[in-house]
């Protein structure tokens, strides 16, 4: 499990984008980098764009550790096809990535707790590791008290995203992942460079 060390939102100003799109972003208000000089911008060198280009990834998937990232490059460089979106279909396969866009829980790092402490189900069965790999037609579910949790309930009203066409939800807080997606499917509210993340580790 990846540790979120410090306030989940300052990476919203250090790389210049509100990255969930959340309406609570400080991006919103202030959007240049934090510090005395953070209005003052130069032109970036490559290795930098490419750097954020692999922050914003790992950051959006609630700041995966670097190692586990790394394994995660590693896996869609073997796998046979585009590697960008191999790289983009193994991130989407994360159980906390699909409890995310099932609704389940507000933001990433909520969906990692959920799993954490035992309140989801793959196919009937207790999932507590949030990397666990899904598999096209897994159904995912939410078990126990946590099926009337004011958080979750919270969480599946919200309209500031919705489901994306490669997640089937039904009412009873349960749903299907019909498939592996491709980048263009994936409902990102900034753009994202997986080929410059590719570009970084082939340095």
């Amino acid at each position: 499990m990846s540790k979120r060390v410090q306030a989940k939102y300052k990476i919203d100003r250090r790389l210049g984008v509100n990255l969930w799109g959340r309406a609570k972003s400080p991006f919103n208000t202030r959007n240049y980098a934090p510090g005395q000089h953070g209005k003052n911008k130069s032109k970036p060198s490559d290795y930098c764009i490419q750097l954020h280009a692999k922050q914003k990834l790992k950051g959006y998937y609630g700041n995966i550790g670097e190692k586990q990232f790394r394994k995660i490059y590693q896996e869609a460089v073997r796998r046979r096809g585009d590697t960008s979106e191999n790289l983009i279909g193994l991130l989407e396969r994360r159980l906390d990535a699909v409890v995310y866009r099932m609704k389940f829980a507000i933001t990433f790092f909520a969906a990692r707790q959920l799993i954490n402490h035992g309140h989801v189900a793959v196919n009937g069965k207790r999932v507590n590791i949030p990397s666990y790999k899904v598999k096209a037609d897994d159904e995912i579910s939410i078990i126990g008290k946590m099926k009337t949790n004011e958080n979750t309930l919270t969480a599946v009203n919200t309209a500031e995203r919705d489901v994306p066409d490669y997640c089937n939800v039904d009412k009873g807080l349960k749903g299907r992942f019909v498939r592996v997606p491709q980048l263009a499917d994936v409902p990102y509210p900034v753009t994202m460079e997986p080929n410059l993340v590719i570009e970084f580790y082939s340095r």
